[in-house]
């Protein structure tokens, strides 16, 4: 009896390299914050929203166009990116250059930014802005410590080549159009979530500013 012959099994595809950027501290310590970056605007909201602070048309004016200003920056970046911008792995399927990461390698957290300093006006609770920059500047520039290694690592020299020509975080426009598809309709409704948060947020000044600045305007008259 002769024995069944065995198909041997196909070889093991060799693991992704790592890239050495990937695996410096500071982006060990951006992967933590990157898997966990949705809880960092609560953290974040909690002092204009906790500590005293008088606001006014002209801060809810100035905030609210800081907001608008931000949302532009997020919708242009999930137009050309889709929703792969919400992942929390470091799978990446492909390197987005084109739309407004043309102008910047971060447009998300370019407008995220500005959201965030637009709702710390309008609490008026201006002596955390400060704070709220570096605050920003320490998380964000650790995530993106991170993502910069993920990407060097996933696409190599491509990414380098776009790395060297785009800047990090100040916009500036490209010196040659670069093409690819914008989906604005998927951007709008990857994005109705984030208008939902923007109302929450907007009701609770309203409501601090009711009820806390001044309580007596919340309460009817005898």
């Amino acid at each position: 009896m002769t024995s069944p012959v065995t198909t041997p099994a196909p070889p093991t595809p060799p693991p992704a390299r790592i890239s050495d950027a990937e695996l410096t501290p500071s982006a060990r310590v951006g992967a933590v914050l990157f898997r966990n970056r949705g809880w960092l605007p609560i953290l974040f909201l909690l002092i204009p929203l906790l500590a005293p602070g008088t606001t006014s048309p002209t801060r809810w004016i100035i905030g609210a166009l800081l907001i608008a200003a931000g949302e532009w920056f997020r919708l242009a970046g999930v137009a050309a990116a889709g929703t792969t911008t919400r992942r929390r792995s470091r799978n990446v399927q492909q390197l987005v250059t084109h739309g407004v990461f043309a102008w910047s390698r971060n447009p998300l957290y370019n407008g995220n930014f500005l959201v965030w300093i637009g709702f710390v006006v309008i609490s008026g609770v201006l002596w955390f802005l400060p704070g709220a920059v570096l605050l920003f500047a320490a998380e964000y520039s650790l995530i993106v410590r991170y993502e910069e290694g993920v990407l060097e690592s996933t696409f190599g020299r491509e990414y380098l080549d776009y790395k060297h020509c785009t800047p990090r975080w100040v916009p500036s426009k490209p010196e040659e159009p670069v093409p690819g598809e914008l989906d604005w309709r998927g951007a709008w409704r990857s994005e109705i979530s984030t208008f939902l948060q923007y109302a929450v947020l907007i009701a609770a000044f309203i409501l601090k500013d009711l009820f806390v600045n001044h309580p007596s305007a919340g309460l009817p008259t005898p």
